[in-house]
């Protein structure tokens, strides 16, 4: 489910939503979820001075409460 929100999410703020990687890796207590774009949206999707990936992760916050995990979002070049 929070996978699917952030590619939902990435794939609406780039110009190549086919080149959108995004996996998750399930830990014990907690998820990484790891966003992966073409090096030309790389600036969409952290946006200026971070505040479209701080957006991201303010989502994913909230949406990991409701569903009682803890996420934390990583944006790889």
């Amino acid at each position: 489910m929070l996978k699917d929100l952030i590619e939902y999410m990435a794939k609406s703020l780039v110009d190549n939503p086919e080149q959108v990687q995004v996996s998750e890796i399930e830990g014990e207590q907690t998820s990484v979820i790891e966003l992966k774009v073409a090096k030309e949206d790389l600036g969409k999707v952290i946006g200026k001075q971070g505040r479209t990936a701080r957006a991201m992760r303010t989502i994913l916050g909230a949406a990991s409460t409701k569903a009682r995990k803890r996420s934390v979002l990583e944006i790889l070049e």
